[in-house]
C-alpha cells in the first residue's frame, strides 16, 4: 500500500526539487525514496523507473518553463516582450537548474504529455516572433536564436565561466537588447521576407 500522502505529482515534484540539487544525472530511485522515508519498490507505484521519473521531470520542467515565459509576455509586444521573456528564461533557469537541464530535451515522439509541454514553450516564443512579424521558416529561424543565444549564456554562466569582474546581469540585458535590435532587422539582409512586412 502506497504511503499516505504519497502520489505521483508528489513524487515528480520531489524528483524536481533533488534535480535541481544536485542535476538530473544524479538523480536516483534510492536516493528519492530515501528522500520521501519509503522503501524504493515503493516508488514503482508511481513512476515505471528512473527513466520514467527524468520524462515526467522533463514534461513539469517544460510546462513551468511555458507558464514563466507566458506571464513574461501578456501584454507586452516586440522588444518589451522578448526582453522579459529573456530575464524570465534566465531567472526561471538560474533558480531550477535540473528542472532547466531536463526541459532541453526534445519530446519524445508518441508521448502526447511531452508533446503538448514542448509545444506550449515553444508556442510562446512564436508568439513573441509573431510581433515582429514572423512566421513559418523565418520565426523557426529567429525561436532557434533566441533560444541559443540564452542557452548558451546560462550554460556559461551555470558552469562558472564568467571570471570578469563585470556586471553579469549588466552583459546579460546587453545581450538581450542586441538580440532584440537584430530581430528588428531580421531578413533585410538575408534571403527572409520579414523585413518587408
Amino acid at each position: 500500500m502506497p504511503r499516505a500522502g504519497l502520489n505521483t505529482e508528489r513524487v515528480v515534484a520531489e524528483a524536481a526539487a533533488m534535480a535541481d540539487e544536485t542535476g538530473t544525472d544524479r538523480l536516483t530511485l534510492a536516493a528519492l525514496a530515501a528522500r520521501l522515508g519509503v522503501r524504493q519498490p515503493s516508488l514503482y507505484k508511481h513512476v515505471d523507473g528512473l527513466a520514467s521519473l527524468r520524462q515526467r521531470i522533463a514534461v513539469l520542467a517544460k510546462n513551468e518553463l511555458a507558464d514563466v515565459l507566458g506571464r513574461a509576455a501578456i501584454g507586452r509586444a516586440r522588444a518589451d516582450a522578448l526582453v522579459a521573456v529573456a530575464h524570465a528564461y534566465r531567472a526561471w533557469a538560474l533558480e531550477h537548474p535540473g528542472r532547466y537541464q531536463a526541459a532541453q530535451r526534445a519530446p519524445v515522439p508518441g508521448d502526447a504529455d511531452d508533446e503538448a509541454a514542448s509545444a506550449r514553450a515553444v508556442q510562446v516564443l512564436a508568439t513573441v516572433m509573431g510581433g515582429y512579424g514572423f512566421g513559418g521558416d523565418d520565426a523557426v529561424d529567429a525561436i532557434r536564436s533566441f533560444r541559443a543565444a540564452l542557452h548558451g549564456f546560462v550554460a556559461l554562466e551555470t558552469g562558472g565561466a564568467f571570471a570578469l569582474p563585470v556586471d553579469i546581469d549588466r552583459s546579460f540585458d546587453r545581450l538581450v537588447r542586441a538580440l532584440a535590435a537584430a530581430l528588428a532587422d531580421w531578413g533585410r539582409d538575408g534571403d527572409g521576407d520579414a523585413g518587408a512586412r
